[in-house]
């Protein structure tokens, strides 16, 4: 299995902080290969999402369901269909307030945590351009997936605090190959 974990400050409360990402389908104005999704449930275990993406020539409709949720500490997820990958969304409280955060108020840190195997996408799974290799796709996608989480993570900070500002992003994990 490949591995992304980046995690970042918070300047906010726990609990605000996992409300704010239990709101899955405002993800997609995070991401450039996001562009839409669509939920069938309440962001509790069961919540089924339909994930729109597009890169290059490529389109892609992921099934994503909540497999379980700890509020406000962990919010766990998996990919339905076509490749083997979960993940988690995790949220620590932390005892002192960093530099990042302005004020007094309290702190967390957020972590962004994915698993997937690119050798279980099989063929037929994305409609490839002729002359087009999965593999050669799969090369191509592990930089931006790395790329995009740390994009994520950027932008849900900036509309969680309501400010622009630099955000020290932690990379724990990359995938192999990268």
């Amino acid at each position: 299995m490949d591995r992304i974990h980046v995690s970042t400050v918070v300047c906010m409360p726990a609990a605000a902080v996992y409300d704010f990402l239990v709101d899955f389908p405002r993800y997609a104005k995070y991401s450039a290969y996001l562009t839409d999704v669509t939920a069938d449930g309440d962001g509790s275990p069961g919540t089924q999402y339909r994930l729109r993406f597009a890169w290059w020539k490529l389109a892609y409709i992921a099934r994503t369901e909540v497999t379980d949720v700890d509020p406000p500490t962990r919010l766990d997820w998996r990919v339905t269909k076509d490749i083997d990958a979960r993940g988690c969304w995790r949220v620590e409280e932390l005892d002192s307030v960093p530099a990042a955060c302005p004020d007094e108020g309290p702190a967390c840190r957020v972590h962004l945590e994915v698993a997937f195997d690119p050798d279980s996408v099989g063929d037929g799974v994305v409609d490839l351009p002729r002359f087009v290799s999965l593999d050669w796709v799969i090369g191509k996608v592990k930089p931006i997936l790395l790329d995009e989480a740390e994009q994520v993570v950027e932008r849900i900070v900036t509309d969680l605090e309501g400010r622009r500002r630099d955000v020290d992003l932690v990379v724990h994990d990359t995938p192999d190959g990268v």
